[in-house]
């Protein structure tokens, strides 16, 4: 592992911005912007939905939870209810603004919180996770902010939703400020869940502990990305709960680390407003990744700072995917100093080649389109060309079982990018006669002390180079002769292949014999070739299953000399 550095947390006082306590907040103040009721809105959607979800038979033991997708009843789901409705009851704009029927409902489902909580304050992640603190923050997280909201409702008989509320919240404190972690983000979800306790009712126990994370330093690398690198789920929320951090500890000096992973984001950006994701290291791997978790903290720090940029990639993410930004719209609705009018938008980097050696990427775009290429990924390139995506190219030969290539690294050469292995492919010879085991355990005589011979090897080379209008992949593989080798060209579900022959027997398999071939999603469209097929068989042993999408393979022979462009 490259050695990383650490953001320093220091004890400095807060900037100037003015920001208001969130256990004080009037939505009836006539001060809204529209995108907030517009997303007021959009959040009375899906209400119907929940209540059929509810349990209601008070002989069942979780009653008044609310089931998730797969009929199981969770406090997961619960809260998210809770929460959703919080938002709703205590904001003029929802239908369902001070509803009784809507806070009995919610009354139960804060019933069943109590009941699922364990003696010691934590809860349960049904899919996983057991007695679990980091789960627990999480839950605090959704569910401070909407006890707020449900108290500055006004609600008739909010009060014994209020106490079930407040009991969860002080029991779930009592675990996070003793309880352990699993990952590096749980540290920063459990310290904002405690500030947000904190503000409620300020215990010294709970800055302590949140003292003592921050201890560890945030785990920021030079290119400005956290340790689990994980752009489309937990990189946006670590940004927003470290502002939760910040604010709530006077340490503006957090923002830093925050600014240095929205500006290294704005170049994981693809020209149709999605962002990279195939660097992660968690679930969001290789995924569709969208910006709206990014929304909080983009415009947080673009009024704090004036910056244009930011600004921008606001306006960007208002312009793809506003409907999802409800997700956050508790966060949005807590601070009414983020309501403010942002500053004008500042051009955004659309043209660069960049590289992030500690993420293992390279980032090459050029307007309309775009190229990323990643160490220690067989997938090792994506091209986009706005909705038309070819997700990964993959190269494998069918060497000793070990033939799918991947770098270990990239290097810029000249105007090329170059990632490079070598196989080897050894045979053995009798094992040395005076280390024999009698028995002939061969769990004691390990093939490394038997002398190799008829090695063979196989080195791979490919270079990426920019053309007009795209990239040129240069493929050179060679040392053992007569190898057979295939080519994937592996492209997002949903659009349509041009020039492509469909393979006999593999489905959503494609051979590519004309020169060029292409792919069309809507109004965008990408060029490929050159076609090349002197066999077909696809699936190579060693090689990794096919995925799940439309396909197109080159296939050949060692030594493979062969160039692909994609425009």
């Amino acid at each position: 592992m490259k050695r990383r550095t650490f953001v320093h947390i220091g004890a400095t006082t807060l900037g100037a911005l003015p920001l208001q306590g969130f256990s004080t907040l009037d939505f009836t103040a006539p001060a809204k912007p529209q995108w907030i009721i517009d997303l007021i809105k959009l959040n009375d959607r899906g209400f119907d939905n929940l209540f059929a979800a509810q349990i209601v038979d008070t002989t069942k033991k979780a009653y008044g939870a609310i089931k998730d997708g797969e009929e199981i009843p969770n406090v997961q789901s619960s809260g998210h209810f809770i929460a959703k409705a919080a938002i709703a009851l205590a904001n003029p704009e929802s239908q369902y603004y001070q509803s009784a029927d809507l806070l009995k409902k919610v009354g139960l489902a804060a019933q069943y919180l109590l009941k699922a909580q364990h003696a010691d304050g934590t809860i349960d992640l049904l899919s996983t996770n057991f007695h679990s603190p980091p789960d627990t923050a999480f839950s605090v997280e959704k569910l401070a902010p909407a006890y707020v909201f449900l108290k500055t409702s006004q609600t008739k008989g909010v009060e014994p939703v209020l106490t079930a509320l407040k009991t969860f919240l002080q029991r779930a404190g009592e675990c996070l400020i003793v309880g352990g972690i699993h990952t590096p983000n749980h540290r920063w979800v459990v310290s904002a869940a405690l500030v947000k306790l904190n503000e409620l009712w300020p215990d010294p126990r709970y800055i302590k502990r949140v003292e003592q994370w921050l201890l560890e330093h945030i785990d920021l690398d030079p290119d400005g990305q956290y340790t689990e690198k994980s752009t489309g789920g937990y990189t946006p929320l670590v940004n927003r709960v470290l502002i939760t951090i910040a604010k709530g500890l006077n340490k503006p000096e957090i923002f830093d680390a925050v600014r240095k992973n929205l500006n290294m984001t704005m170049y994981y950006v693809h020209p149709n407003g999605e962002v990279v994701t195939e660097a992660s290291n968690r679930q969001d791997k290789g995924t569709i990744g969208t910006l709206e978790n990014y929304y909080y903290s983009y415009r947080y720090l673009a009024l704090r700072d004036q910056n244009g940029e930011y600004a921008a990639m606001c306006r960007l993410i208002e312009k793809t995917c506003f409907p999802k930004m409800v997700g956050s719209l508790d966060a949005y609705l807590e601070d009414p100093s983020f309501w403010r009018e942002l500053p004008g938008s500042k051009a955004l980097p659309d043209s660069y080649a960049k590289a992030f050696p500690h993420s293992g990427v390279v980032r090459i775009r050029r307007g309309n389109w775009d190229a990323t290429l990643l160490s220690n990924n067989a997938g090792f390139l994506t091209f986009h060309k706005g909705n038309a995506v070819l997700q990964a190219l993959r190269i494998a030969a069918s060497f000793f079982g070990k033939g799918q290539f991947q770098s270990a690294e990239i290097k810029q050469e000249g105007d090329a990018w170059v990632l490079r292995n070598k196989l080897e492919g050894p045979y053995y010879q009798p094992y040395p006669v005076d280390q024999i085991d009698p028995t002939g355990n061969l769990d004691k005589m390990p093939r490394s002390n038997r002398q190799k011979s008829e090695v063979q090897y196989l080195d791979y080379t490919v270079k990426v180079t920019e053309i007009k209008d795209g990239i040129a992949v240069d493929f050179d593989l060679s040392g053992t002769d007569g190898v057979p080798v295939s080519l994937e060209l592996i492209f997002r579900p949903g659009g349509e292949l041009g020039s492509v022959k469909a393979h006999a027997s593999k489905p959503k398999a494609f051979l590519l014999s004309a020169p060029t071939g292409s792919y069309t999603q809507g109004g965008d469209n990408i060029q490929f070739g050159s076609g090349l097929v002197e066999h077909q068989a696809v699936q190579l042993r060693g090689a990794l299953p096919a995925m799940d999408a439309p396909t197109v393979y080159v296939t050949g022979f060692t030594p493979f000399k062969h160039r692909i462009t994609l425009t």
